[in-house]
């Protein structure tokens, strides 16, 4: 290699390499097992027992291929993290809010394939852990229409909304709030 590019190259493999390394402060569980994965932190103030959480999560952006939808996977780290902090699972309710691109990911393995060029729904598996768990499913009944998704191209326990504007006023009518991730 050329001197002078080895010298270029040496400040970009110091950022790199704390990256890479910081991973292996996270893990997965105490919920989930196989997704989900979180880093212990000492917090200034821990969160009491007692602490109640009633989140809903939006959903637009489709899972990359062969992946778990990213904002799907973020609501098992919220209850691993959670649960982990000391927070009793059955004191977080979510719910996730799925329109746009990331409808698919919410559609039974045969939809998907015939409009994904025969990809596996890597979301499939987590959604129905999360459901397992208590978290509901609602797709926005305007983005199915516009996908060709009818109710049975859904996956097991997902709730048809009329749209994802209207799940997410109703939920904040029974004190969900939004998760701004």
């Amino acid at each position: 290699m050329h001197k002078s590019l080895l010298v270029a190259l040496l400040p970009l493999l110091a950022i790199a390499r704390p990256a890479s390394a910081q991973m292996e402060n996270f893990s997965t569980g105490p919920v989930f097992e196989d997704f989900g994965p979180t880093a212990p932190v000492q917090q200034s103030e821990p969160l009491a027992q007692n602490t109640m959480f009633k989140i809903s999560f939006d959903v637009a952006t489709a899972a990359d291929p062969d992946k778990i939808n990213r904002t799907i996977e973020s609501a098992a780290r919220f209850i691993n993290m959670h649960v982990a902090a000391g927070v009793p699972q059955e004191n977080i309710q979510l719910a996730i809010v799925v329109h746009g691109g990331a409808s698919l990911d919410l559609t039974n393995q045969a939809f998907f394939a015939a409009h994904k060029d025969g990809a596996k729904n890597a979301s499939a598996s987590a959604i129905a852990q999360l459901q397992d768990h208590g978290v509901t499913f609602y797709m926005c009944g305007q983005s199915a229409a516009a996908h060709g998704i009818s109710n049975a191209d859904l996956l097991p326990g997902v709730q048809m909304s009329l749209s994802a504007m209207t799940a997410h006023a109703l939920l904040q009518q029974q004190d969900f709030t939004i998760n701004p991730f």
